[in-house]
C-alpha cells in the first residue's frame, strides 16, 4: 500500500496544490469582503461559513447565498471564484485520470491487491510459475479438486486471461518474472500455508533458477520443475528438486509401454489423465519398421523408447549434423513425398511426426497416409490451440505436450502413491492389467477416474484409530455403502502401504485388515472420497458401517428412540 500512496502523492502533488490554493483564495476573499445582513447592518462571513459555501459551490452541488443575501462585491468575488474552482477541478480530474492509466500505478495497485490476497489465504496452496497452456490446465485441475493455487506469469495478457476465467475459487495472479526471488517472496514462498512450488515456464534456465531460489529460501518446501534438456534435469536433481518432469522422456516411456503391453499402457493412461475427461481408447502400436521425422529432444526420447523394444527405426531430420543424428539418417523435413519414399514409407508399419511445428507434423502425417493408408500414425502437438486439428486428423496416438506435464505434476501433488502403484503394476502380467482395467470400467463408466489417497492417522482417521485399539477393521468396511439401496461405493482400492514395515499390497482385497498409519490409494468416482473420509473421522458413521445400526447422537433423539422402544 505504501507504493500506491507514494505514487499517488507524488503524481497528484501539483493538482492538490492548485486545489488548495484555489480554495484558500476563495475562502479568504469571502471572509475579507463585507456584506449586509437582513437588518441592514454590515457583517463579515467567518471561515467556517466561507469554507462551507465554497465547498458546495466549487463542486457544483448547488448554490445559495448564506447566511444573508450577498452584496454586489461578494457576488462579483463569487463569480471569479466559480471560474477559478472549475478550472482547478478540471485540472485535478485530468491528472487523476492520467494517473489511473499510468502503467506504474496500475502495477502498484495490482501488486497491492495480490499481496492482500496472499495474506488472506488460510488454506494450503501451491505457487505455479508460468500460466501458459500447461499452467492453465494444471490450475484448472487443482481447482476441480478444491486445491488452491497462486500464479506468477510475466505476460500481462495471460494474467488478464486468468482474471477473466470463471473459476469457483479465486486464484491470485502476479505479473512478474518468477525467477526473481522477490516475486517468489511476494507470492508466499515463506507463507505457512505454502505447500510447494511448480516451475512451468518455457525456459529451462528460468525453471532452474526458480528451483534454486526455492531451495535456498525454503529448503523444506517441495519443488516440481519442468525440464526439457537432460543437463538441466540433472542439474535440478543435484540440489534436491523433488520431481523433474521431462515430457519427452515420459512420452517415449509410455510409447515403449504400449508396444510391450497395451493393457498396462491403457491402465497408466486412465489413472494419469485429468479426472472427469473422456477415457482414452486402447492403443496397440504395431511391431515393424517405424519412421521417425525429427531428431530433436522429442525424437531422441522416442528413438530411445523404440530401440528399447527392439523396433527398427528410419530417421528423417532436416539438420542431421546439428542434432547428432546417427548414420543412415535421411536429410529432409518429411513433408515431401520424395523424402518419405526414400525412407521406405510404403513398407513401414508406423510413422512419428515429431518436429517442433504443428503445421509440419500435420503435413507429414497427411502425406504419409496418402502414400500408405495402413500406417499407424503418431503426432506431436506443440500448441493447445491446435487440438481440434489433431483430433480431426484421427491419429493413432498424440503427444500433447501440456497435458503430459500437467498430468505428471497433478499426480505428484494429489496422489503420491500413484507412481508407486504404476511401478509395481508394470511387474505384473497383462492378465492382471486387463483385470484392473475391467474393475475400473465397472465403477467409472466412460470418464477418467479420480485418484486419491488417505492416511490412517490422528489427523484424518481419529474414529477408525479408536476402533482399531479394541477390534479389527477390514478394508471392505470402508467401502460399504451407507444406504440400504446401495451395495458398495463406486471405487477400487489400488494400493495399501503399511506404516510399520513399508510393505505394499497391490490391489488389496476387502478382507485385508487395517493398521494405524496405513496409506491407501483409491480410484473411482470422486463422490466416494468424501463419505470415506467422513467415516474415518466420525464415530457415528463408522458405527453404522460396522454394525448397521443408526445410533442417535443427540440426547433428544436418544430419548425419543428410548420412548419408541418402551
Amino acid at each position: 500500500m505504501s507504493k500506491v500512496l507514494f505514487l499517488f502523492l507524488r503524481r497528484m502533488r501539483p493538482p492538490l496544490l492548485v486545489l488548495t490554493a484555489a480554495y484558500s483564495i476563495a475562502v479568504t476573499g469571502l471572509v475579507l469582503i463585507p456584506g449586509v445582513d437582513d437588518q441592514g447592518q454590515p457583517w463579515r462571513m467567518d471561515f467556517f461559513h466561507a469554507f462551507y459555501f465554497v465547498s458546495y459551490m466549487a463542486t457544483t452541488i448547488g448554490f445559495g447565498e448564506i447566511p444573508h443575501t450577498f452584496s454586489d462585491a461578494q457576488r462579483m468575488w463569487t463569480t471569479a471564484t466559480i471560474y477559478l474552482s472549475v478550472v482547478a477541478w478540471l485540472y485535478a480530474i485530468g491528472k487523476t485520470l492520467t494517473l489511473l492509466q499510468d502503467p506504474a500505478f496500475k502495477l502498484a495497485v495490482s501488486q497491492h491487491a495480490f499481496d492482500r490476497s496472499i495474506r488472506r489465504l488460510r488454506e494450503p496452496f501451491h505457487i505455479v510459475c508460468g500460466y501458459g497452456d500447461t499452467g492453465a490446465l494444471l490450475v484448472r485441475s487443482l481447482l476441480r479438486r478444491n486445491r488452491f493455487a497462486v500464479v506468477i506469469e510475466r505476460d500481462q495478457e495471460r494474467i488478464n486471461e486468468l482474471t477473466l476465467e470463471d473459476y469457483h475459487i479465486h486464484v491470485p495472479g502476479l505479473c512478474g518474472d518468477a525467477s526473481v526471488s522477490a516475486r517468489l517472496m511476494e507470492a508466499g514462498l515463506l507463507n505457512h500455508f505454502c505447500r510447494g512450488v511448480v516451475a512451468l515456464t518455457n525456459h529451462d534456465e528460468a525453471n532452474l533458477k526458480i528451483a534454486i531460489t526455492s531451495k535456498l529460501l525454503n529448503p523444506e518446501l517441495p519443488v516440481i520443475c519442468r525440464a526439457e534438456r537432460q543437463d538441466t534435469e540433472r542439474n535440478m536433481a543435484s540440489f534436491g528438486t523433488e520431481h523433474v518432469i521431462n515430457p519427452f522422456e515420459i512420452f517415449g516411456d509410455r510409447l515403449a509401454l504400449a508396444l510391450r503391453s497395451p493393457a498396462h499402457h491403457l491402465l497408466h493412461e486412465w489413472l494419469s489423465r485429468i479426472p472427469g475427461s473422456r477415457l482414452p481408447m486402447p492403443v496397440e502400436p504395431p511391431r515393424g519398421r517405424w519412421i521417425l521425422c525429427g531428431f530433436g529432444r522429442f525424437g531422441k526420447a522416442v528413438h530411445a523408447g523404440l530401440a528399447g523394444q527392439g523396433i527398427e527405426t528410419t530417421l528423417i531430420e532436416e539438420d542431421p549434423e546439428g542434432t547428432g543424428c546417427p548414420p543412415g539418417c535421411i536429410r529432409g523435413r518429411g513433408t515431401e513425398a520424395d523424402t518419405l519414399r526414400e525412407a521406405g514409407i510404403e513398407s513401414a508399419a508406423a510413422i512419428v511426426a515429431g518436429t517442433a511445428r504443428d503445421a509440419n507434423n500435420l503435413s507429414i502425417l497427411m502425406t504419409a497416409r496418402e502414400l500408405n493408408p495402413e500406417l499407424f500414425t503418431v503426432g506431436r502437438q506443440n500448441r493447445q490451440d491446435n487440438a481440434l486439428l489433431f483430433d480431426a486428423a484421427d491419429l493413432g496416438l498424440v503427444m500433447r505436450h501440456d497435458e503430459i506435464i500437467a498430468e505428471a505434476i497433478l499426480s505428484h501433488l494429489t496422489s503420491p502413491l500413484l507412481a508407486r502403484f504404476l511401478g509395481l503394476g508394470r511387474e505384473q502380467d497383462s492378465g492382471w492389467a486387463n483385470e484392473m482395467v475391467a474393475r475400473i470400467t465397472a465403477v467409472v463408466g466412460e470418464r477418467v477416474p479420480a485418484v486419491w489417497d488417505v492416511t490412517l492417522d490422528e489427523a484424518t482417521a481419529p474414529a477408525l484409530l479408536e476402533r482399531l485399539s479394541g477390534e479389527s477393521v477390514t478394508l471392505g468396511t470402508l467401502l460399504k455403502a451407507d444406504h440400504p439401496g446401495h451395495e458398495r461405493r463406486p471405487c477400487v482400492t489400488l494400493l495399501l502401504q503399511r506404516a510399520e514395515d513399508g510393505d505394499r499390497v497391490l490391489a488389496p482385497g476387502d478382507e485385508v485388515p487395517l493398521h494405524p498409519g496405513d496409506r491407501i490409494l483409491f480410484c473411482g468416482q470422486f463422490t466416494s472420497a468424501a463419505p470415506i473420509a467422513h467415516a474415518l473421522r466420525e464415530p457415528h458413521a463408522l458405527e453404522f458401517l460396522l454394525t448397521g445400526r443408526d445410533r442417535p447422537e443427540g440426547w433428544i433423539w436418544r430419548a425419543l428412540g428410548a420412548g419408541r422402544k418402551g
